[in-house]
Order: structure tokens, then C-alpha cells, then sequence
């Protein structure tokens, strides 16, 4: 029996650790072909020894497993970084089929505390980096339906976060890079569904190095070798579903994951509409009618979904 992803080749962006790793060793157990990039560079161990950089050690993991596995160094919020690790995915593998965007960084702190580059730099490396590879991936299999090919795959899972969903008070950056990532994703599904090709996005929960801080306060495992609520390995799974040919009717949505639960996530829907009694409405009317709306909603309400954030298992 041929494994999902067999015969398939993969991206994985920001996979040296935590959950972009956990999503490298899933897509290669599940038959991908798989290129591990991380911005990690070599360094030294403990000891002062010379040690692998981050996505080279992935990667070699994947290689000792029986799969196959090719390290790339290099930061994809440069367009040109982003254009040449697509073309070292076609360059090793013949062609590219599953693009996963995960690299990330975090710079918290309220809006009236952040500086310009904390701002730039997270959106930077967040929304532009999505958008460098998603364009570049673009291009291949738009080329490739152009040329006559028949039969294209291509599989696109962002990363997106709660953090927008609810609006997170002190991830003023993070929180707008990862509604912008679901407004490239819903364009990108629309605009790739012609060339055989799926945008999803993807919320997830996980306790890595770069949210130890965020989820200090989250409950730990209760036992000693059970599961973390927030591992890394309770989302690579659905990120091996949404590569995969079984999700060929899934586009354009956004899923809520962590500890053993999936959440689809409903489209934004208009709750009230008002028309002007005249030509155009005038500050009076609206005053007349938008003021009595919200002062019957409940106080404090806003666009955000805060209840998210108490989605659990059971």
C-alpha cells in the first residue's frame, strides 16, 4: 500500500525546530520528498564543537529514516532567497507539489510601545515571507498548466494564528501579519484552484522555542510520557491531511488546531444591515440607527473572536 504523500516533494519554511520540524518529519513519513529550510546557520554545542545547522540536522533525520531530504539555509522574507529555494525543490526533486509556510518570529509588545522595525520585522518575515515562496510556487505551477501539462498538484498550508482570530492585545504585528496571511490565502485559493492547486490556512496551539514564553501559563503533561496538550505533534498531522490527495475538496479555509482537536472556522457573516430612508445617509441616521444597534450588543464585543481561545478537546 503507496503512502499519501508518495511520489510528492515538499517545503517546509522555518523547519529547523519546534512545529515547522514536527511538519518536515510528517510530510516524509507520509512519502514526501521533503527540502527543510530554517534561517538557522551552524554553529557550536555545548562543548565547543562544531554542530549542523538546525535544518541540516531535519533533514538528515528524514535521510536516516529511509526518506529523502535536502537542507536549505536562508531567510524567506528575501524574494530572492524564497525564489531560490523553489528552484532547489525542482532542482532535487523534478518539481514541487506541497508548499508549507511556517517561518516566524515574535516582537511583542503593546502598540504604544512597539518600535518601527519590531513592527517591520515581523511583518516582514510573517506576510511577505508567505507571500515570497506562495509566489514563486505560483509561478512553477502556473507554468507548468500553461505548458500543457495535465494533472497538477499543488497543495499550499499557511500559518496563521489565534492571535488574529481574538486579537491579541500585545501582538499588535504578529496578530496583523496573520490576518494578512489568511486574506493570501483565501486570494491565493481563488486565484490557483484553475492550475490544480489548494491554499489552506492553519491555526495553530504549540509549545515551541519561539512561544515558550507566550504559553508559560498552559497546563504541562500531567504524567511523565504523555503527550503535551500543546505539541507540536498534535498539528503536523493535519498539515500532512491538507498536502495530501484526500483534501483535493478543501480551499480557502482556515482550521483551528491543538491538543487533539480540529476546529473549522466559519466565514465572516453580516449580522445587521441598515438602509438610508434617502439618497445618502446623513451623520443623523446614522446616529439614529447604528447607535441603538451597538448599545444592545453585549459590552466589549468586537470583531475579534475571543472565544476561540477556550476551544479544547472533549
Amino acid at each position: 500500500m503507496s503512502l499519501p504523500l508518495e511520489g510528492l516533494s515538499a517545503i517546509v519554511t522555518g523547519a529547523g525546530r519546534g512545529l515547522g520540524r514536527a511538519e518536515a518529519l510528517e510530510l516524509a513519513r507520509l512519502g514526501a520528498a521533503v527540502v527543510v529550510n530554517d534561517y538557522g546557520q551552524a554553529g557550536r554545542d555545548g562543548s565547543g564543537a562544531a554542530s549542523a545547522a538546525p535544518a541540516e540536522e531535519v533533514a538528515a533525520e528524514i535521510r536516516a529514516a529511509g526518506g529523502r531530504a535536502v537542507a536549505h539555509l536562508g531567510d524567506v522574507s528575501d524574494f530572492e532567497t524564497a525564489r531560490g529555494l523553489i528552484d532547489l525543490a525542482v532542482a532535487e526533486f523534478g518539481k514541487l507539489d506541497v508548499l508549507v509556510n511556517n517561518a516566524g518570529i515574535l516582537r511583542d509588545r503593546m502598540v504604544f510601545s512597539m518600535s518601527e522595525d519590531e513592527w517591520d520585522s515581523v511583518v516582514r518575515v510573517h506576510l511577505k515571507g508567505h507571500f515570497n515562496t506562495t509566489h514563486f510556487a505560483a509561478v512553477h505551477w502556473r507554468g507548468r498548466s500553461k505548458a500543457g501539462e495535465t494533472g497538477v498538484y499543488g497543495r499550499i498550508v499557511n500559518t496563521s494564528s489565534e492571535a488574529f482570530l481574538a486579537g491579541s492585545a500585545g501582538q499588535p504585528n504578529y496578530a496583523a501579519a496573520k490576518g494578512g496571511i489568511v486574506g493570501l490565502t483565501t486570494s491565493s485559493a481563488l486565484a490557483l484552484a484553475r492550475y490544480g492547486v489548494t491554499a489552506n490556512a492553519i491555526c495553530p496551539r504549540a509549545r515551541t522555542r519561539m512561544t515558550e514564553d507566550v504559553f508559560a501559563g498552559f497546563a504541562e503533561p500531567t504524567a511523565e510520557g504523555d503527550l503535551d496538550p500543546l505539541s507540536p505533534e498534535h498539528v503536523a498531522p493535519l498539515v500532512g491531511y491538507l498536502a495530501s490527495p484526500a483534501a483535493a475538496g478543501v480551499n480557502g479555509q482556515l482550521l483551528v488546531v491543538h491538543g487533539g482537536m480540529v476546529a473549522v472556522v466559519d466565514r465572516p457573516r453580516v449580522s445587521a444591515k441598515f438602509d438610508t430612508a434617502k439618497e445618502a445617509f446623513t451623520y443623523e441616521e446614522l446616529d439614529s440607527v447604528l447607535t441603538p444597534h451597538y448599545a444592545s450588543r453585549p459590552a466589549g464585543e468586537t470583531f475579534a473572536a475571543a472565544e476561540v481561545l477556550g476551544l479544547k478537546k472533549g
